[in-house]
């Protein structure tokens, strides 16, 4: 039995003489040469090593895409190699063109874990979910340098990792055109997404054009002043708080959703709104306070209480909410004054943060409860 792993291997040469080397491993290969470097602290508190702890369920979410039948993983496990591995270029004039070079990567393999010739600098969990596939024979793609020092592997690492995520908005309005099988977090935010683009686009919305998403920034209309994101959690809370008047359009075990029934409550609640607050409804943030993360994110709870009694099939639907928020209309200082009760917070001094949010909504759910039951 040989005592290497061969792979055929393409040789890169970068500036400075720097190689890195482009192969694929098995996926019973992959761990029994490959060790994570976890971060810790030796016995006079250096620190060791640089990788994250394991995320069990977002590896479980990795394999349960890999077992799909349309998966795909472009992205390649980076790995730091010791300098025992070898490079044997392949012979003939068609083995490099200029770029790089074809051979055969020697891989050795370790008589014990503490011997291991690789670290894996990027892909932890890909390797941890990649270890549990029945497939063992699966190809996985490597993208690896030779690096004996633990200050480049650490410097290799942080630079991969400090690139910045993707706007949330970007990932949220990309999330509807995805038709594979998504992690829960993200698939919880689907449906919220498709329901954001509808809204801004059919002729029955109240919010129709008022939303901005980030693929209309380069011909964007002045009439787009709710930020994207606001309206998807605001719907999201409302699906995922056993609460909110859409969870029970929600099957839990089925991960199904009633969509049509959804969008009746969200029209018919939003549509009184824009009828009871009409001076402050279209308008930018900087004028209307209803139109401000916190204003959207506050009615949207109080949405839960009224549409919670309220069918919205019902013809007279949204007579029946807009009678309900006349109730709290005397206390909204949306465009102009004081809201006495908070603070004595004027009306543009209303922002986005947990503080004024949970001031905002308890205030209106309080005042309408006040005034429901003295009629």
């Amino acid at each position: 039995m040989k005592n290497i792993i061969e792979r055929k291997a393409l040789k890169v040469t970068q500036r400075g003489g720097k190689v890195i080397y482009l192969l694929s491993l098995k996926a019973s290969e992959l761990l029994s040469i490959a060790g994570i470097s976890r971060v810790t602290r030796d016995d006079v508190g250096k620190l060791i090593g640089y990788q994250r702890a394991e995320v069990r369920r977002h590896v479980k979410e990795i394999a349960d895409y890999l077992s799909t039948e349309n998966m795909l993983l472009a992205h390649p496990i980076i790995l730091s190699f010791s300098s025992e591995v070898r490079f044997v270029s392949s012979r003939g004039q068609k083995s490099s063109d200029g770029l790089a070079s074809a051979g055969m990567l020697e891989i050795p393999l370790p008589r014990k874990e503490s011997e291991k010739p690789a670290w894996i600098v990027d892909g932890q969990q890909r390797a941890f979910a990649i270890q549990s596939l029945k497939d063992k024979e699966f190809a996985v793609p490597i993208c690896a340098f030779v690096a004996d020092n633990l200050d480049m592997q650490r410097d290799q690492f942080l630079r991969i990792n400090n690139s910045k995520p993707l706007p949330r908005g970007l990932v949220t309005e990309l999330l509807p055109e995805v038709e594979s099988p998504l992690p829960p977090k993200l698939a919880l935010k689907k449906i919220p997404s498709a329901l954001c683009d509808l809204l801004n686009k059919e002729n029955g919305s109240p919010f129709k054009g008022l939303i901005k998403r980030p693929s209309t920034q380069g011909n964007r209309s002045t009439t787009e002043v709710i930020t994207d994101t606001v309206i998807i959690k605001m719907i999201e809370e409302s699906l995922t708080n056993p609460s909110g008047c859409l969870f029970p359009y929600r099957n839990i075990a089925t991960g199904e959703y009633d969509q049509q029934a959804i969008w009746s409550v969200l029209t018919t609640f939003w549509s009184a709104v824009k009828q009871v607050f009409p001076e402050a409804w279209g308008k930018s943030p900087n004028t209307s306070r209803l139109m401000h993360g916190v204003g959207i994110r506050s009615l949207g709870k109080l949405m839960d209480r009224i549409m919670a009694s309220i069918n919205p099939s019902d013809e007279n639907a949204q007579a029946l909410v807009v009678k309900e928020l006349r109730l709290i209309a005397p206390v909204c200082r949306w465009t102009n004054g004081v809201w006495e009760e908070l603070d004595g917070l004027k009306w543009d001094e209303i922002l986005t943060t947990n503080r004024h949010y949970s001031l905002l909504y308890n205030f209106l759910i309080r005042q309408y409860l006040i005034k429901k039951n003295a009629i």
